[in-house]
């Protein structure tokens, strides 16, 4: 007698890679930036990107120029550290990637690598499946703020290794690392895919499909003064004591 056929489990529906970035910021952000549906980047972004994908052009740009496009450093600055980046090896790639945008969907998120490189332009499923010996594709995301003295800040990594992991899914291979931009400044830094940095991944992902209502305020407080909830943030849930003062 056939053994009755099991059902098979749901797959849990996959999440934005904007949202665990905004929750590796603080889950408070994204909690209201759901209920507010608020996800449009602010006009600027678009101008940042734009660099990104100019900086060969922006190495001789004349200092006037440079001024009038969103670099956050001196145009003296900015080509001095344009000038390291035409170092890596990568750096051709990084000019002109074979993909740009491409929307990727995991296993787990889904979401934009604003570059894909070592791959070509529209591949077919036989790219996917490319040799041991093929060197994996690289993803980059594009980030419009400013870089910390080394590495990447904690949302670009949690957002960097979603990428990977999403464009390792598509792909079927591992992807070791993913590529962190900072156009703004010209630099570009390297995330790979460690253990400490899937660990916070995982951290972020868990967090996010475990939210249920208001999640409790952040310790680090010095991220409030950056965000744009940071006026209306936690007005809906003091307690009694602290609304007659006496907390």
């Amino acid at each position: 007698m056939t053994a009755p056929l099991l059902p098979v489990p749901e797959r849990p529906e996959t999440i934005p890679i904007s949202h665990l970035a905004r929750a590796a910021y603080c889950p408070r952000q994204l909690y209201y930036a759901r209920r507010d549906d608020d996800f449009e980047p602010p006009a600027r972004v678009a101008a940042v990107r734009d660099l990104a994908f100019a900086y060969e052009d922006l190495r001789t740009t004349s200092d006037e120029a440079l001024a009038d496009r969103p670099i956050e450093v001196s145009p003296a600055t900015y080509r001095a550290n344009l000038a390291v980046l035409a170092e890596r090896e990568d750096y051709d790639a990084l000019v002109d990637p074979g993909v740009r945008d491409a929307f990727l969907r995991g296993r787990d998120c889904h979401g934009i690598a604003h570059k894909l490189l070592g791959v070509a332009p529209d591949p077919d499923d036989s790219a996917t499946e490319a040799s041991a010996e093929t060197p994996p594709p690289t993803p980059t995301i594009v980030s419009p703020g400013t870089p910390p003295p080394r590495g990447v800040w904690e949302p670009q990594r949690v957002r960097a290794v979603a990428v990977a992991k999403a464009l390792s899914w598509e792909y079927r291979r591992p992807i070791p690392r993913a590529l962190v931009e900072y156009p703004t400044h010209g630099i570009v830094r390297t995330v790979r895919l460690t253990t400490r940095n899937k660990s916070a991944y995982r951290r972020v992902l868990w967090t996010v499909r475990s939210m249920s209502g208001v999640p409790a305020r952040t310790d680090e407080t010095s991220k409030c003064d950056a965000c744009e909830y940071r006026e209306t943030c936690g007005t809906k849930t003091r307690s009694l004591k602290t609304l007659l003062g006496l907390g």
